[in-house]
């Protein structure tokens, strides 16, 4: 009975582990919502398993939907939605945390330590005013991307209506999340330059992170910023250039896509695709009709998704510059990882190479398995599933017509990448105490 008590009391001071059971607990509770008559607009239940997919895509701020979000959910269905959106753009945690310092109750030990987990801090200081920055943070974009946005929706569905889809889709875009209520995604506002500019600020903003945004706040100057805020920006940028060169340069003649849009049109266009592609799941031209060069763009852009401690997904900027920093530093025959003046650790350097290796190895398994179950070709299915770890929700046609073994899937990689790869395999290993010793050194040939 000791031993169970122990075990017990390990798991329950386990931080990735509470993050886990949290997340899998708000889809559920979200799914049983949306499995209500009361959430569609027909009246009928649209199943258990198309609800689960639907609450694991909100929370996890994915955007992969199996029924058009606009002509199928009622109006409490649409608020679940956009409510498991938020909650799961900011984290459990974050909000769990809001209620306690409302109702006037201490944090924690336990729950600082989750927090730390879940906004990918260092330390343990200042976490609670943290996630009250967090908080106010989040909700001032939402409400300046709202404004921006009924601009143009107003006077286009009216007050209302307008009103509604200015919320939903400012929240929605800076969750980088990718739901839609408009029915044809930001297709019909291809070359609205508000709504285009509104939704990528807010999708660049959301996927940036909120300990970028603090140290910005702080030091005004570039060079005065941490190393993980340099690279954050650094990379972001790089990223957002070239991923709107090159979908330019691959789709400008295609007459399914660019050709027939002026030239301004095609970067505004190219621009939002790269955008989108950082795990926010809109889109402005018809994606089952890219070529397949622009597919493989956005499948590598989406691989790397966001930055960390922010609402977006993938393996994150921070690990990608630190695997390809690893590699020029190897190449140069350095024997430290250098940038901006600084070392990165070699234990952040295996985190992410951990982190890139698992991700890989679950998208090829889950591709793998998709090519047995799916009647769809390889390309849109290694879309689909990089898509959903990295909580993107950008698909080519795949989504709506995946089996019920497909959808499962689908929903458990979506769970996996907003959790993180880590994170997961943290949560539910077993404790080892660290030997006092190390093996003998081995040289084995490689490359």
């Amino acid at each position: 009975m000791n031993y169970i008590r122990k075990k017990i009391l390990e798991f329950e001071l386990n931080p990735p582990a509470v993050l886990a059971v949290g997340f899998g607990s708000l889809i559920l509770l979200g799914a049983i919502l949306l499995n209500l008559p009361i959430a569609t607009q027909s009246g009928e239940s649209i199943g258990f398993i198309n609800a689960l997919f639907t609450s694991a895509s909100s929370v996890c701020v994915t955007g992969l939907v199996v029924v058009n979000t606009a002509e199928f959910w009622s109006l409490f269905g649409q608020v679940v939605i956009i409510v498991l959106i938020q909650m799961g753009g900011l984290g459990f945690m974050t909000m769990a945390t809001v209620v306690a310092l409302v109702l006037g109750k201490k944090i924690r030990l336990k729950e600082r330590l989750i927090i730390k987990e879940q906004l990918n801090q260092e330390s343990m200081s200042g976490l609670v005013r943290l996630t009250k920055y967090v908080i106010y943070v989040t909700f001032a974009i939402e409400l300046v991307g709202a404004i921006l946005l009924s601009i143009r929706f107003i006077p286009i569905y009216g007050l209302g209506k307008g009103i509604w889809f200015s919320i939903f889709h400012a929240i929605s875009a800076f969750c980088n999340a990718g739901f839609d209520i408009i029915g044809n995604n930001m297709v019909p506002f291809v070359g609205d330059n508000i709504v285009n500019l509104t939704i990528a600020a807010l999708i660049i903003l959301g996927g940036l992170g909120f300990s970028v945004y603090a140290d910005c706040y702080r030091n005004k100057k570039f060079n005065k910023l941490s190393l993980h805020s340099k690279l954050v920006i650094t990379i972001t940028a790089i990223l957002l250039i070239l991923g709107t060169v090159l979908f330019f340069i691959i789709e400008h003649n295609n007459p399914l896509t660019l050709d027939k849009l002026s030239l301004q049109d095609k970067v505004l266009a190219s621009f939002f695709q790269s955008t989108v592609t950082r795990t926010a799941g809109f889109n402005s031209v018809n994606l089952e009709v890219i070529e397949d060069t622009s597919a493989f763009l956005m499948i590598i852009l989406m691989f790397i998704g966001g930055s960390p401690g922010s609402t977006a997904g993938g393996i994150k900027t921070t690990t990608f510059g630190t695997i390809v920093l690893s590699t020029m530093s190897t190449i140069k025959g350095e024997k430290d990882v250098e940038v901006f003046n600084r070392r990165i650790s070699d234990d952040i350097v295996k985190r992410s190479l951990s982190i890139v290796t698992i991700s890989l190895t679950w998208i090829a398994i889950v591709s793998f398995i998709l090519t047995l179950t799916e009647e769809a070709g390889f390309l849109e299915l290694l879309f689909e599933t990089t898509s959903a770890f990295a909580t993107v929700g950008l698909t080519r046609g795949v989504t709506p017509n995946l089996s019920n073994i497909g959808k499962l899937i689908i929903s458990l990689t979506m769970y996996i990448g907003r959790v993180g790869p880590l994170t997961m395999a943290f949560a539910f290993k077993h404790r080892r105490t660290h030997k006092q010793y190390r093996n003998a050194e081995g040289n084995i040939i490689v490359g």
